[in-house]
């Protein structure tokens, strides 16, 4: 592909999905109606090395004190998913990122999340603390009174084996929210 039909190809998809980030996000066969072959391939890239990269700024530090890091790179990692995904990062004693772990996946607005699975896959990973993070696919990172409970049964469930739910933090087009920020947990 020539640098004139490479930057046509780069103006239409633009123009198609609105933004880089929604682009990058887009699901790689709605991108490949649009594409040829190669350009879905290096977007396809460049999205997980953007991930890998930011998630390795996170695992560096504790998470408490690169909170910008990991902010940034849940936002990269959710903000743009067309569907609602609900992850969990299980920190060590001194907060360092063990795994981030996907734990459901949903439609537009719910993705059915299990306190005791989230706990579970604590006790196994030996987790001290864990921040909860979902994003909501309207771009608003509003909390629902939905998952406000759902939040509300997580820290009931890890308070049984004194595993600390740091926060739960809400990923949007526009933003995030923390519950905790927010005083709802």
């Amino acid at each position: 592909m020539g640098a004139s039909s490479a930057e046509w190809c780069a103006n239409q998809l633009l123009g198609r999905f609105g933004s880089l980030g929604a682009l990058v996000a887009a699901d790689s066969v709605e991108v490949a109606r649009q594409a040829p072959e190669d350009a879905t391939r290096d977007l396809k890239l460049l999205r997980e090395l953007t991930v890998r990269l930011a998630r390795v700024e996170v695992c560096q530090r504790p998470v408490i004190t690169s909170w910008d890091a990991m902010l940034a790179y849940v936002r990269l990692a959710l903000a743009q998913e067309p569907r609602e995904q609900f992850r969990a990062l299980y920190l060590d004693r001194r907060n360092i990122l063990i795994q981030d772990e996907f734990v459901a996946a949903g439609t537009v607005d719910h993705a059915p999340v299990y306190p005791r699975e989230v706990v579970r896959r604590a006790l196994e990973l030996s987790a001290s603390a864990i921040i909860l993070v979902h994003n909501h696919p309207s771009g608003d990172p509003t909390p629902s009174r939905a998952d406000i409970e759902m939040t509300r049964k997580i820290i009931d469930a890890a308070r049984v084996f004194a595993i600390q739910i740091h926060d739960h933090v809400i990923v949007g087009r526009e933003g995030t929210a923390s519950l905790k920020s927010l005083g709802l947990i």
